[in-house]
């Protein structure tokens, strides 16, 4: 069984990066968003299994997108990846319903422990 997965970035190489970041023994079904707008538009048509999230991006940025999913009650675990590692912005995307934020670049091991810890591994 696949897990659908949607990444969310501005950057084509922080998505790309993201992809080759997860396990290879996550069977994936992997779908690429440049914006919090196009991420929103598959999020409301599509089961999406898990959301990797950029914060800062054109036209609907990150915390953008998990308010809207969270007023929506569109029910998807969000993994926050970010260069923004101030403490604020973190609790601000966890209280937000994420259910972690990833540093960037991504380091493989956490990454691991979080999708292990949320039942994808």
């Amino acid at each position: 069984m696949s897990t659908n997965v949607l990444i969310c970035d501005d950057s084509n190489l922080a998505r790309k990066q993201v992809l080759r970041s997860l396990p290879d023994n996550l069977s994936i079904n992997a779908q690429l968003a440049k914006d919090g707008q196009e991420a929103l538009d598959i999020l409301r048509n599509q089961h999406i299994d898990i959301l990797f999230l950029d914060l800062t991006m054109p036209i609907i940025d990150g915390l953008g997108v998990l308010k809207a999913l969270k007023d929506e009650s569109i029910n998807v675990p969000v993994f926050v990846i970010s260069a923004d590692i101030q403490p604020e912005m973190q609790s601000r995307v966890l209280e937000l319903g994420a259910k972690a934020f990833l540093r960037k670049p991504i380091e493989l091991d956490t990454l691991n422990e979080h999708l292990r810890n949320h039942g994808f591994l």
